[in-house]
């Protein structure tokens, strides 16, 4: 494929309202901060003064010991904290109490559904570190990373995160490059994914799809070189509903979005074509959610910033799904989990951390589903962990969060099962799901390459 193919520039107007310098870099003093009074990561290491945060210990990497753990063959995962049990309950009656600690796409939910919804509140736990090898070239990106093209890309180098210590000018941005790249697995399959959208009266109607992706940003031979053209590629074959069977999308992600774009083609079995979607991304809504979800809200906020003004919030300390093994577990069945109006709160688990709090405001000149998101970023793993979305007049219409938790795979954090939850109309979407499939995601097994993911790839196997 040839590189006038790969990439199409942004509209002109795009590229004027962009800025062409580059922000501020910490000093080495800050850097030095990063492993000691910072995790590697960023994170403040110590608790907070009431001691509901614990401090950063960092006593596991991998898996922990104890822990029958096969890993890169899609074992569900194991609850290293199986005999804790919730230190309280939030519910509909007594959330006005823990409000500081509440988003309000939360608040709305205990609204809504008063005598169902609860948040479960465990003892936090942070436990678990990233490779020392990770943490040194974090360490060189805190001191050498900078923003480009007025944030829509960066300049630094592969695995990390680029701004562990987000400083100077345009700190919202940075904040969003940390979201947008993390250290995760480099070759990631599902054999079976799936996705729910549960109606108001608990019906379900269900999509089902095969997955691949590689991510050059973390791949092995690839980790701590300078950043180059792309960040990932994935392949995507949907399976249900039996109306789109057989439809495969394989996409390419750039590193910066001034310079190119998400490409994306097509192949659909009736036409027996491969096609080059003219968008791909946004709000297109995701296959088999009935609208309720866009494909821009994989992992709550993904592609091109380019649609909103981003601003940053400050840091909260809020309830959050983290540590969200049992969700995940073997045992688990989509009957006992999708139960009507939302997930099964028994099956979650919540805890108090802090979170960078990040505002996208639509542009004028752009349109979306939704004028403003507002993602809550996880300060240990720079994920973003949960998100409200408003519509254009401003009325908050949907709640996101994702379960995280620690794969043994890939010493690193994996995005589970998400759940969106339509505060507008009701019903919710869980997407994601491998509870009551025989194998989870197969993480760091690679065996992937460019080549499987081109246009001339897509049509061999489609024939």
């Amino acid at each position: 494929m040839r590189k006038q193919h790969l990439w199409k520039p942004l509209a002109a107007s795009i590229a004027l309202a962009l800025s062409a310098s580059a922000y501020a870099k910490v000093s080495p003093e800050e850097a030095a901060k990063l492993g000691n009074e910072l995790t590697c990561m960023g994170g403040v290491a110590a608790g907070n003064e009431a001691g509901t945060i614990p401090p950063f210990s960092g006593k596991w990497l991998g898996t922990p010991p104890g822990i029958d753990y096969t890993p890169n063959v899609g074992q569900h995962p194991v609850d290293p904290y199986h005999e804790d049990k919730p230190l309280f309950q939030i519910t509909g009656q007594n959330w006005e109490e823990y409000k500081a600690n509440l988003t309000e796409g939360q608040i709305a939910l205990f609204q809504r559904f008063p005598d169902s919804f609860r948040i479960p509140v465990y003892q936090g736990r942070r436990d678990f570190r990233y490779p020392d090898e990770i943490c040194e070239i974090a360490k060189k990106n805190a001191v050498e990373a900078e923003l480009i093209d007025g944030g829509m890309g960066f300049k630094g180098y592969m695995g990390p995160v680029p701004f562990p210590v987000p400083s100077g000018e345009n700190q919202a941005m940075q904040v969003l490059a940390n979201h947008n790249y993390p250290y995760r697995a480099f070759t990631e399959l599902t054999e079976v994914r799936d996705l729910a959208n549960v109606n108001t009266d608990g019906e379900i109607t269900w999509g089902r799809t095969r997955n691949a992706a590689l991510n050059v940003i973390t791949q092995p031979d690839q980790i701590g070189k300078p950043v180059g053209e792309i960040m990932a590629y994935s392949d995507n074959s949907t399976l249900l509903p039996t109306r789109d069977k057989g439809k495969r999308t394989v996409s390419i992600e750039p590193m910066n979005f001034a310079q190119g774009q998400r490409l994306a083609w097509t192949y659909n079995p009736g036409t027996r074509r491969v096609r080059q979607l003219p968008e791909y991304g946004f709000d297109t809504p995701a296959a088999g959610t009935s609208g309720k979800m866009t494909i821009d809200q994989d992992r709550l906020m993904n592609g091109s910033p380019e649609r909103y003004n981003w601003e940053l919030k400050g840091k909260r300390e809020v309830y959050v799904p983290a540590n969200a093994y049992r969700v995940h577990e073997e045992d688990v069945s989509y009957e006992e989990l999708l139960t009507p109006n939302h997930a099964n709160p028994d099956l979650l688990r919540y805890e108090l951390r802090r979170v960078w709090v990040l505002e996208g405001s639509l542009k004028d000149t752009h349109r979306h589903k939704f004028g403003k998101r507002v993602l809550f970023i996880d300060e240990d793993t720079w994920h973003g962990v949960m998100s409200d979305y408003y519509d254009t007049r401003g009325e908050l219409v949907n709640h996101g969060f994702v379960n995280y938790y620690y794969a043994y795979d890939m010493d690193a954090w994996q995005a589970g099962t998400s759940f969106f939850q339509d505060l507008a109309t009701g019903g919710y979407v869980a997407y994601n799901l491998f509870q009551d499939q025989e194998k989870g995601p197969i993480l760091n097994a690679g065996g992937l390459n460019s080549d499987m993911f081109t246009p001339a790839a897509l049509r061999r196997r489609a024939h």
